[in-house]
């Protein structure tokens, strides 16, 4: 598994990201043809995608503020947080509570350039360029260190991130979940979800579409009772684990997510 120091820096246009591709579906412009072209092929099987992926930024939004708003917690630790929108996490947190630090954390050379230009300005956010799996080199991290205090509750997200990553007993995302955890003061956060299917077709296709297209960057989509394991041990806040359009929606009248061959699945754990 790369380090840091070892991840590449280089944009390579050709290769399709599931940064940039989903920067495509939420109608930003800083993705590549390849990425657009692999958007369309993965229409054909799951055409919900680009409404998935719209619900699934709506709900980071609700989540994040429902964290600052309702838990008073003031340090997040955005893991494979993607290239920058409107309304990052940063942006709706510092809303509420203008002292709040975030620290993003992608291994997509082209969101560390994105962000930290976006960032300039702020001393309270950054990015920084790593695996989401080096659990002990996230936050040893010098700018991790400087932002984050783990002695005081922290918020750390994995939205719409664990199905980049293959299952492993050391590098899965059950052991980067218990890893994190074990890290975290009482009173801490964490938000998980992830694309899931109880259709095996769906999901044996899509994780071999994304496997080849983005040449092994990838894990597998996955099933809820996946989903469910990650948050044993957690304080599961209302309304549960759900697809995330349901989750504490702003009004009846909400987006929802309508078709069904693939969902976002997931919601919010306390620790105790």
């Amino acid at each position: 598994m790369p380090t840091e120091n070892h991840l590449s820096t280089k944009i390579d246009e050709n290769v399709p990201t599931a940064a940039r591709m989903y920067d495509h579906y939420l109608g930003g412009k800083d993705n590549y043809a390849a990425d657009r072209a692999a958007c369309e092929e993965l229409d054909k099987v799951v055409p919900s995608t680009r409404r998935l992926a719209l619900n699934n930024r709506r709900f980071l939004q609700r989540a994040v503020r429902v964290i600052a708003e309702e838990y008073g917690i003031r340090q997040f630790l955005d893991h494979g947080s993607g290239l920058p929108t409107q309304d990052n996490v940063h942006q709706v947190a510092q809303r509420i509570a203008p002292d709040t630090h975030v620290v993003y954390v992608d291994n997509d050379p082209m969101v560390l350039v994105h962000g930290r230009a976006l960032l300039q300005q702020d001393d309270r956010t950054t990015v920084i360029h790593a695996d989401m799996r080096r659990t002990d080199e996230i936050l040893a991290h010098p700018d991790t260190r400087r932002l984050i205090d783990f002695s005081q509750p922290v918020a750390v997200l994995f939205n719409s991130v664990f199905h980049c990553i293959p299952d492993g007993d050391t590098d899965g995302p059950l052991a980067v979940v218990e890893r994190v955890r074990s890290r975290l003061a009482p009173g801490s956060i964490m938000l998980m979800c992830q694309l899931v299917s109880e259709d095996a077709e769906v999901r044996d296709f899509v994780t071999n579409f994304m496997e080849q297209a983005t040449q092994g960057h990838w894990g597998r989509v996955r099933q809820e009772k996946d989903v469910h394991q990650w948050f044993e041990g957690l304080e599961i806040l209302e309304p549960g684990l759900v697809e995330v359009s349901t989750w504490r929606p702003d009004t009846e009248v909400a987006p929802r997510q309508l078709t069904h061959e693939w969902v976002e699945f997931g919601g919010l754990g306390l620790v105790r």
